[in-house]
């Protein structure tokens, strides 16, 4: 499954910061991803667009699909083997 990582483009940070908790529990559980990364500050259209709303991170699935919760919640599904059974949605148009 090939799949897009949206999130902040400060990949330097680590920690309990959010995009990097969802990076990790990717990289843990050896799921191939592409990193996207966004506007830190801003309007973030895209997000808002595909998403309803402004935080990151969100995944993007090969379908144009995209899945977003609280990080803490996307890790432990991820770590679970369960991202593929992630509730889906497709709100905006595909970029």
């Amino acid at each position: 499954m090939a799949i897009k990582l949206h999130r902040c483009k400060n990949l330097w940070v680590k920690g309990p910061h959010p995009c990097w908790t969802v990076q990790k529990a990717l990289d843990d559980a050896g799921v191939n991803y592409e990193v996207v990364k966004e506007k830190w500050f801003g309007p973030r259209e895209e997000t808002v667009s595909r998403t309803g709303q402004k935080r990151f991170p969100w995944i993007e699935f090969e379908d144009g699909t995209v899945y977003r919760e609280e990080s803490k919640d996307m890790a432990a599904r991820i770590s679970s083997e369960k991202l593929t059974e992630a509730p889906r949605q497709q709100i905006g148009a595909q970029a």
